[in-house]
């Protein structure tokens, strides 16, 4: 069994208007510090054992948990050793 950790954010080149109002909401609460905020999706999956996870956790990001146009992801494969 497999845990995948998949993270997926907007690309550097797209602008982000929901972190332009996060960190818009912030300094209106005295966070001045904050100098940028980027929003994004966190999912975990967790996968019967399969050959290739890496391949197959690939795939699944490109066709369906990420717009690839707009977006990039990364992924961190954990294997679960049953209790």
């Amino acid at each position: 069994m497999y845990k995948v950790k998949v993270y997926v954010t907007l690309r550097e080149s797209v602008l982000d208007p929901q972190g332009v109002a996060v960190k818009d909401a912030l300094h209106t609460m005295d966070y001045e510090e904050v100098a940028d905020v980027r929003i994004g999706k966190y999912l975990e999956l967790q996968l019967e054992d399969v050959a290739n996870v890496d391949e197959r956790v690939k795939e699944m990001c490109e066709k369906l948990l990420a717009n690839t146009v707009i977006e990039d992801y990364r992924f961190d494969v954990e294997e679960v050793v049953p209790s």
